[in-house]
């Protein structure tokens, strides 16, 4: 599997986790200038912005660790340029972290979805 198509695959899995827990996705990998925003749904009447991390194995960190003080500032501008793009004003919105690790053989180990995890007060 190419790491687009992991990356899509574990798309996919967050959003069935997602959906499993109430959210309705309204969108996918939207791109902007600061980046990408990998999944876009709501939470009752909260929009929440979704970041997915996926690890096999975890010589490399956790999937988690990846959202970086650098990767939180461009998830920040995105969602800023997605509520313009988008005519959007003040709408309660988050920013969630879904970590995914899967373990040696490929299978999911644990899938940890991460609500509020990125602010913009730190």
């Amino acid at each position: 599997m190419s790491a687009v198509e992991r990356g899509s695959w574990g798309e996919d899995l967050a959003i069935c986790a997602l959906e499993a827990h109430h959210y309705v996705v309204v969108g996918r990998n939207w791109r902007c200038r600061a980046g990408e925003i990998d999944i876009v749904a709501r939470d009752g009447e909260t929009w929440v912005f979704v970041e997915v991390k996926l690890r096999q194995g975890e010589s490399h960190g956790l999937p988690e660790e990846a959202v970086t003080p650098s990767k939180q500032n461009r998830l920040l501008q995105a969602v800023e340029m997605y509520f313009d793009a988008h005519n959007l004003h003040d709408v309660p919105s988050r920013i969630d972290v879904v970590a995914i690790s899967l373990g040696p053989s490929g299978k999911v180990r644990r899938l940890t979805i991460y609500q509020d995890a990125v602010r913009a007060d730190g």
